[in-house]
């Protein structure tokens, strides 16, 4: 067991099962394909990879390159437009074998405290989001970051859990619309090469996504 996973074991047990009931709780409120981040807005894009400054040991922070992706944005809650929510990006990126990973990102603060609090806003260009827990990778653990850098373009950053923010790409959003638009994006399951969900991390999601999947099945 990593020192990451040794502390947080219980905790993430415990918060798995708390985000498992609070997902059942608003399925059961507002029955829904997507019981949390409901409706949203599904768009091709493409991510332009510049590397990642120190190198983190990971071929897709590191490496320049260009990738056609599916992009999700949309409001945790579902709120409203004019009342501040969560808002959330989600990220589909081909892997070298023919799969895909998923990246969720949340809006959250930047700095070294709040990189790991969900924050709201009216818009995702108010807030820059991360991907609130780290990834474990060869090196040690990462956090992933976008920040808009204008109506249709998110700055991409990785981070260890308290350093300095590194850019390492650019997303920039395409006005067409993705063939499916009822697309549903796991982190747990669909994971990129050299980003892994810690034990602890896995625990503290999946209850979650597991009841999501549920209420869809339903």
């Amino acid at each position: 067991m990593s020192a990451l996973d040794a502390p947080a074991h219980a905790l993430a047990s415990a918060g798995g099962t708390l985000l498992a009931a609070t997902t059942r709780a608003v399925a059961a409120v507002r029955p829904a394909a997507k019981p949390l981040h409901p409706r949203g807005e599904v768009t091709q894009g493409r991510v332009f990879r510049t590397g990642a400054v120190p190198a983190t040991g990971v071929a897709w922070l590191d490496e320049p390159g260009v990738d056609d992706v599916l992009v999700r944005r949309s409001r945790a809650i579902g709120l409203p437009g004019s009342v501040p929510d969560i808002h959330g990006l989600a990220v589909r990126v081909p892997r070298p074998d023919g799969g895909y990973g998923d990246l969720l990102l949340a809006s959250t603060g930047w700095g070294r405290l709040t990189r790991f609090l969900l924050t709201a806003s009216r818009s995702p260009r108010h807030r820059p989001m991360t991907t609130l827990l780290p990834y474990r990778t060869g090196r040690g653990p990462l956090l992933l970051g976008a920040r808009a850098t204008g109506e249709e373009s998110f700055e991409l950053a990785v981070a260890t859990p308290e350093g300095e923010w590194a850019r390492f790409a650019e997303l920039r959003l395409s006005a067409l619309p993705a063939d499916d638009p009822d697309i549903s994006f796991d982190p747990v399951t669909n994971q990129l090469p050299g980003l892994e969900q810690y034990d602890a991390v896995e625990r503290l999601r999946e209850p979650s996504y597991q009841t999501a999947r549920g209420t869809r099945s339903e």
